[in-house]
C-alpha cells in the first residue's frame, strides 16, 4: 500500500504529501523508509516513479527557475541586506531536495535490467542547476553533489557529465581558505573525472588554472591524498607537465624548506605513474632541468638548496626503488661529467656535491667489466676533486670521500681506500692554502668512524694529524678536538695515542673557550672520574696540577658544564680533607719529639691517600689546590644559592678550617 501511495504523491498536485514523505520520515505516523521502498519496488514501478519524478522536477523549475531566485527583490534592495525568499521559492527548494533524496536512494538499486533513462534525465537536470544555485542554498548544493558523487561511483551512463560538474566544484572547494583535509580527500576520490575533460577545449582553461593553483597550495602538498592527486596530474596531458613544472619553479622561492621532500615525492610518484612520451617529457623537461639548475645556479640563490634537496630525494630513492638508478645515470650522463671539468669553480663545486650525493652512478644493465670500468672512472673523479685548485671543491671532495668510504668500505678495494684517506690525513689536513679545507678534514673524518671496519686503518693514519691541535685557525682546532671526542665515543683508538696528553694540556692552558671546553670534555673521565671513589678525584686533581698547573685551573673552570654540581661540591670537600690531612701530618711531625701524640679523632676525618705524596712544604701544589677550590666554588655558586642547606654546610666546613689555612699557608 505504501508503494502505491508514494507513487501517487509524486506529482505537482500532491506536493505537500510528497514533501511529507521525503523530508523527514519520523514526522509521519507510519514508519517510512525510502531506501527500503525502492529496493522492494518492481522494475516497472521504478520506471514509473522516475518518470513522475522528472516531470515534477521539470514543472517546479519551470514555475520558479533557479536564475530568478537571486534576482527576487533586487529592485527593492540594492544594499547588502538579505533578500527575503518567497514561499513559492521555499517550496521549490524543498521539492528539489525531495527529488534529490529519491534519486540518491534510487542509484544503488539501478542495474542492467531496469530502464533508468528518466532517472538519468532527472540527474542531468539536477546537475544543470547545481552551478547556478545561490551560495545560501548549502543544504541543497550538498544533496545534489551527493547525487553526482554516487552516480560517478556507480559508473552509470552519463557519469562523465555529472563527474565533470562535481570535479570543478570540489576542486574550487579544496582551494578555498576554509578548506579542510576531507575536501582534498573527496577531490582525490573523484580524480579520474579529470580524464573526461578535453585538454584543448575552452572549458578546460578554468580547470587548468585551478589545477595549477593546487601546486601552490600548502594544504594539498602536505596532505597524503593531496600529493597523490598532484602526482596524478602529470598523467593528464604532456603539455600540462610543462605547465606544472613552470608553476613549481616559480613557487620554489616562496616554499619553505620543510615542503621540499613533499614536492620531491610528488615528482617521484608522477615519474612512477607515467610511461611512453609522458615519462620522456617528465625526465628531460623536469628532472634533468632540476639537475641543470642544481649544477649552474649560484649557491647564493634562494632556491639552490631547495633544488639540491629535491635531487637528493631522487638519489636516496635510487638505493631502494627499481629503475631510478638507471634513470639518474642516463640523465646525469650528458651534463655532470662535463660540469666537473668546467672552468667556473662554483659549477665544479655544485657538480661535485651532486656527484658524491648520487654516488655510485651506474646502469644496472652493465656487465661486470663495464661496471668496473665505470666505477674506476668515478674513483678517479674523487681523486681529482681532492686536488682541485678551488678550496670549496676540495672540501666537497673530502665530504664525498668520507661519506662514500664509510658507506661502501667493504666494496671498495683496500688500496683505493688507503690512498684516499692518506691523501686527506697526510696532505689536506695540512692544506696551507685554506683553513676551510683543513677544517673539512676534521669535520668529515668522524663520518668514517661510524663504520667500525675503518678503525684499524685510521688508528695508523690519524697520529700524523696531531699538530692540527695547534693550527692557527680556531675552527680547525675546534674540529680537531671534536674528532678526538668522536674517536673516544666510538672507541676507535685511544685519543692520547693520536694526540699526546702534553699537547692537549698545553692547548687547554692557552686556548679560547670553544676549544678549551671541548678539551675539558675530552679529559673529564681522565681527571674527574665520577664513577670512581672521591679520593681518586683528588688524586687525579693533584696529578693534573703537577703536570700543568695552569691547565688544571682551566680544566676545573669548565668542569661544571659536564658534571653535576653535587660532584663539584664533593670534590671541594675532598680537597679540604686532603689539605687538612697534610696540615695534621706536619703538626704530628713537629710534635713527635715532645711525645705529644693526641688528636686521633681529627686524624681519622682527614686521612688521605695523598698523605705520602703531598706536603705543606710543597707550596705550589698547596696554592693550586686552594685556588682550584675557589674556582670550583665560583662555578657552582648559582646552584648553591638554590640549595641553602648545601650552601650552609659548605660554608660551615670551610669556615672551621680557614684560620688554620691562614696560619699554615703564609
Amino acid at each position: 500500500m505504501k508503494r502505491e501511495a508514494f507513487l501517487q504523491v509524486v506529482s505537482k498536485e500532491s506536493i505537500e504529501d510528497f514533501l511529507r514523505y521525503t523530508q523527514n520520515a519520523k514526522n509521519t505516523t507510519d514508519h517510512f523508509d525510502l531506501n527500503e521502498l525502492l529496493q522492494e519496488l518492481p522494475r516497472k514501478q521504478k520506471e514509473i516513479l522516475w518518470e513522475r519524478l522528472t516531470q515534477l522536477l521539470t514543472e517546479s523549475l519551470m514555475e520558479n527557475p533557479v536564475e530568478t531566485w537571486q534576482s527576487t527583490g533586487d529592485d527593492k534592495c540594492d544594499d547588502n541586506m538579505e533578500v527575503e525568499i518567497t514561499p513559492e521559492i521555499k517550496q521549490t527548494v524543498a521539492v528539489i531536495q525531495g527529488v534529490a533524496a529519491v534519486v540518491t536512494a534510487s542509484i544503488p538499486v539501478v542495474d542492467e535490467n531496469v530502464n533508468y533513462k528518466a532517472l538519468l534525465e532527472c540527474g542531468f537536470i539536477l546537475n544543470g542547476i547545481l552551478p547556478a544555485l545561490p551560495e545560501s542554498e548549502t543544504i541543497l548544493q550538498g544533496a545534489i553533489q551527493r547525487v553526482c558523487e554516487m552516480w560517478w561511483e556507480k559508473g552509470l551512463e552519463g557519469k562523465e557529465v555529472l563527474g565533470k560538474t562535481l570535479f570543478i566544484i570540489l576542486l574550487r572547494k579544496s582551494l578555498d581558505k576554509a578548506a579542510v583535509g576531507a575536501d582534498i580527500v573527496r577531490l582525490w576520490n573523484l580524480h579520474q573525472a579529470l580524464l573526461c575533460f578535453d585538454y584543448d577545449s575552452e572549458e578546460s582553461n578554468e580547470v587548468k588554472d585551478l589545477l595549477l593553483q593546487c601546486f601552490m597550495s600548502v594544504k594539498h602538498i602536505k596532505k597524503e591524498e593531496g600529493r597523490r592527486f598532484l602526482s596524478f596530474l602529470f598523467s593528464w596531458n604532456i603539455n600540462f607537465i610543462k605547465m606544472i613544472h613552470g608553476t613549481v619553479k616559480n613557487q620554489l622561492p616562496f616554499f619553505p624548506r620543510s615542503l621540499m621532500e613533499y614536492i620531491s615525492e610528488v615528482y617521484f610518484r608522477g615519474w612512477k605513474k607515467v610511461s611512453g612520451e609522458f615519462i620522456e617529457v617528465l625526465e628531460h623537461n623536469c628532472i634533468q632541468d632540476f639537475m641543470h639548475h642544481g649544477i649552474h645556479l649560484p649557491r647564493s640563490s634562494s632556491i639552490h638548496s631547495k633544488v639540491r634537496e629535491m635531487l637528493s630525494y631522487f638519489h636516496k630513492q635510487s638505493k631502494v626503488r627499481q629503475g631510478v638508478e638507471e634513470m639518474l645515470y642516463r640523465l646525469y650522463q650528458p651534463i655532470l661529467w662535463r660540469a666537473l671539468k668546467a672552468r667556473n669553480s662554483e659549477v665544479r663545486a655544485n657538480a661535485a656535491f651532486l656527484f658524491v650525493d648520487a654516488f655510485p652512478l651506474r646502469d644496472p644493465s652493465f656487465n661486470a667489466e663495464e661496471m668496473d670500468k665505470e666505477i674506476q672512472k668515478q674513483f678517479e673523479e674523487l681523486f681529482s676533486l681532492l686536488e682541485d685548485p678551488h678550496p670549496v671543491v676540495r672540501s666537497t671532495g673530502i665530504l664525498g670521500v668520507t661519506q662514500i668510504t664509510s658507506r661502501y668500505w667493504e666494496m671498495i678495494p683496500s688500496i683505493i681506500v688507503a690512498d684516499l684517506l692518506k691523501k686527506i690525513t697526510g696532505e689536506l689536513a695540512c692544506d696551507t692554502a685554506s683553513a676551510d679545507v683543513r677544517c673539512s678534514v676534521f669535520k668529515c673524518l668522524p663520518i668514517i668512524l661510524d663504520n667500525k671496519l675503518s678503525h684499524p686503518l685510521l688508528e695508523q693514519l690519524l697520529p700524523a694529524t696531531k699538530h692540527s691541535l695547534h693550527d692557527n685557525s680556531e675552527k680547525v682546532r675546534v674540529a680537531f678536538v671534536d674528532m678526538l671526542l668522536k674517536i673516544k665515543a666510538t672507541k676507535a683508538a685511544k685519543f692520547w695515542n693520536i694526540c699526546p696528553m702534553e699537547h692537549l694540556l698545553t692547548r687547554l692552558e692557552v686556548d679560547s673557550r670553544p676549544v678549551s671546553r671541548r678539551i675539558v670534555n675530552l679529559l673529564l673521565n681522565s681527571f674527574f672520574p665520577v664513577n670512581q671513589p672521591e679520593d681518586v678525584w683528588c688524586e687525579r686533581c693533584v696529578t693534573l696540577i703537577q703536570m700543568n698547573p695552569a691547565a688544571a685551573r682551566k680544566f676545573y673552570q669548565y668542569a661544571y658544564e659536564y658534571t653535576a654540581p653535587t660532584n663539584i661540591a664533593k670534590l671541594m670537600l675532598t680537597i679540604r680533607r686532603c689539605l687538612n690531612a697534610c696540615i695534621q701530618k706536619a703538626m704530628k711531625e713537629n710534635l713527635h719529639d715532645s711525645g705529644d701524640d693526641d688528636g686521633d679523632e681529627s686524624e681519622k676525618e682527614n686521612t688521605s691517600v695523598l698523605d705520602n705524596v703531598l706536603s705543606v712544604n710543597d707550596v705550589a701544589s698547596m696554592a693550586s689546590l686552594l685556588e682550584i677550590t675557589v674556582i670550583l666554588w665560583r662555578s657552582i655558586h648559582k646552584a648553591l644559592d638554590y640549595n641553602e642547606d648545601a650552601k650552609n654546610y659548605a660554608i660551615r666546613k670551610f669556615a672551621s678550617v680557614l684560620p688554620e689555612y691562614f696560619r699554615v699557608f703564609k
